[in-house]
This record gives C-alpha cells, sequence and structure tokens, in this order.
C-alpha cells in the first residue's frame, strides 16, 4: 500500500486539541516538529551532545508541524477529507491549521483514489455509485451517485453507511431532514432517496457545500427541494437562528466526538419535539463520554450501532 504524508501547521498551543481530533479519527501516530521544544533542548544547561547536525537548525523558529500519513485509498480520502473538515472547527487561535500533501500535487492525489472506489450496496434499499463508474442494479436498489470532490462522503466509512443505515430506520415520507457537517451530501441524499422531502444542509467549508450541492442536482434532486448553508453552528449565532426558525423531523451530524459535545446544546433548537437525532463519527472508546453530554441537553438514547472501532447513536427528545 502506498501512504503519502500529511503536513499540519499549527502552534505549540494547537499540539494538544490536535492530536485529540487525529485520535478522533482514528489516528494514533503523529511526528510533531515544535521549535519551543528544540530551543528548550539546545537552550538546556545540561549537555549530553558533541554537536547538533545543522540539518535540524530549521527546527528552531518558525510554525509548528505534526506530520500523519495516510493511505492512497478510499479509507484514506475520507480521513483527509473529515481532517479538513474538522480543524477549522477547533478556531483560530491554533496558527493558520493549513493542510499539506508532501510530494504529490492535491488535485493529483485526489484523483488517483478515485480507481479504488467502485459501487457498493448499503443497508436493505441503497446501492452507492460513484458518478464515473457504471453498474448493473439486479436488486432495484435505490441509486446514489456521489463523486465526493475533496469532501468528507463516499459512504464507504463505516460511520457514513452507519448513518444510512440508521436514516433507512427512520426517515419517512416528506421528512425535513437537518445535516450538519454535510461534506458531500451523501447523507441528505440518502434521506431524499428514503423519502424525505425537505433538506437542509451545513458545512463549515463553502467547497463542501458547493459539492453537496451538485451532488443533489446530479441525483436529480430539485433545487427548491433543499437549501445550503456555509458556516460554524458553535460561533455562529444568526445561523443558529435561521436554522432553528424551523423545527426538523431528523437531524444528523456525522462528524467527530469533540465537535459533537460541542454542538450538544444546540440539538435541542432544530429537533422537532418528536424528532431524532442521529449521531455519529464517534469512536467508539469514546462513545459514552458523547452520549453522556447529549443525555444531559434533553435526550435519550433509543438505539445505538457500532461497526469496526466507530459508533452512531440514535436519540429523541425527552418529553417535558
Amino acid at each position: 500500500m502506498n501512504w503519502t504524508e500529511v503536513v499540519i501547521t499549527t502552534n505549540t498551543q494547537g499540539i494538544e486539541p490536535i492530536t485529540g481530533l487525529l485520535l478522533n479519527l482514528g489516528i494514533t501516530g503523529v511526528q510533531i516538529e515544535n521549535p519551543d521544544d528544540f530551543n528548550e533542548f539546545l537552550e538546556g544547561t545540561e549537555t549530553y551532545w558533541d554537536y547538533v547536525d545543522e540539518s535540524l537548525m530549521h527546527l528552531k523558529e518558525g510554525d509548528t508541524r505534526m506530520t500523519i500519513y495516510i493511505p492512497e485509498n478510499v479509507q484514506g480520502a475520507e480521513t483527509l477529507s473529515a481532517l479538513k473538515q474538522a480543524l477549522p472547527l477547533l478556531g483560530d487561535q491554533y496558527g493558520s491549521l493549513e493542510i499539506t500533501l508532501k510530494n504529490v500535487c492535491e488535485e493529483d492525489w485526489e484523483n488517483n483514489w478515485k480507481k479504488f472506489f467502485k459501487p457498493f450496496n448499503v443497508g436493505n434499499s441503497i446501492l452507492i455509485k460513484p458518478t464515473w463508474e457504471k453498474t448493473d442494479n439486479p436488486e432495484n436498489r435505490k441509486i446514489l451517485e456521489i463523486d465526493p470532490g475533496s469532501s468528507f462522503g463516499t459512504g464507504t466509512h463505516e460511520t457514513t453507511k452507519l448513518c444510512l443505515e440508521a436514516l433507512e430506520r427512520i426517515i419517512k415520507e416528506n421528512d425535513s431532514v437537518l445535516d450538519l457537517g454535510c461534506g458531500s451530501g451523501i447523507l441528505s441524499i440518502g434521506a431524499h432517496l428514503l423519502g424525505a422531502n425537505d433538506l437542509t444542509m451545513v458545512d463549515i467549508d463553502l467547497n463542501s457545500v458547493r459539492v453537496a450541492k451538485e451532488n443533489l442536482l446530479q441525483n436529480n434532486i430539485k433545487e427548491q427541494t433543499f437549501t445550503a448553508h456555509c458556516g460554524n453552528i458553535i460561533t455562529d449565532e444568526k445561523l443558529r437562528q435561521t436554522l432553528s426558525s424551523k423545527k426538523y423531523d431528523v437531524v444528523v451530524a456525522n462528524i467527530v466526538a469533540d465537535v459533537l459535545k460541542a454542538m450538544s446544546g444546540y440539538f435541542g433548537d432544530f429537533v422537532d419535539e418528536s424528532g431524532t437525532l442521529v449521531i455519529s463519527g464517534i469512536i467508539s472508546e469514546r462513545c459514552d463520554e458523547v452520549v453522556d453530554t447529549v443525555t444531559e441537553k434533553g435526550f435519550y438514547v433509543e438505539n445505538s450501532y457500532e461497526e469496526g472501532e466507530w459508533s452512531c447513536v440514535v436519540l429523541k427528545k425527552v418529553k417535558a
């Protein structure tokens, strides 16, 4: 398997929250180059070295760099997209949070992984098909066409599959759905195929919003059926007010544990009294922690599902 080196530019204060975010995404190995640590090393009063190689002296100044490696396949594409989606949610106090791919053009990398993305079934009724692939449909499934571009959401990641399978059990005809962190729009498309007819999508990344719109149109979903917003509901009060001007039958948030916890106080403003909240993107070892935070805000667990190291939880509002 080929691997791509991914470098995140940050500052010293960003090391801990970014490491936590990487763990939330299932990434356990990270290399850190931090000028503060290197300068402390150089200035130490007790020395145990004869000389310091000149090639290391660039570490004395500049930004902190955190390096990870991701596989050049669909899973790697999902991981990179999720990282791009989640990093800006940390806030602007941690440096540029710029992501660069070493020794490869990002556009070329995004095209290379597509050769691994083939049609596959999800749940009892959906067939996910890349827009550039042809496929037979002997089971007469609902075909969901997707081109994620640089956005999270091919359907291959366990969290996306878990959400689609949960929506298959939940969605009723003409339901309204709020998709928080919509990425490629795949969950909104799936919800529409299952009967929802009023879709609202939100993502912090403008490119994801554009890609999501394109994917909904590719699936012959009429423009008057959906709206899309770019913004961060954690910090954007105006956006929250816009979204909470109506209540939704289903709210789905497939993000990461810490972001779900930060959003938890606002879910109740969006979910109808008889509606359903679906949260995923949660590494299983943190599931109880996230669920405890959300249930403290007026929800109770109706069902939970796991696949691999990931969890998806379905919740309902506690009756007043």
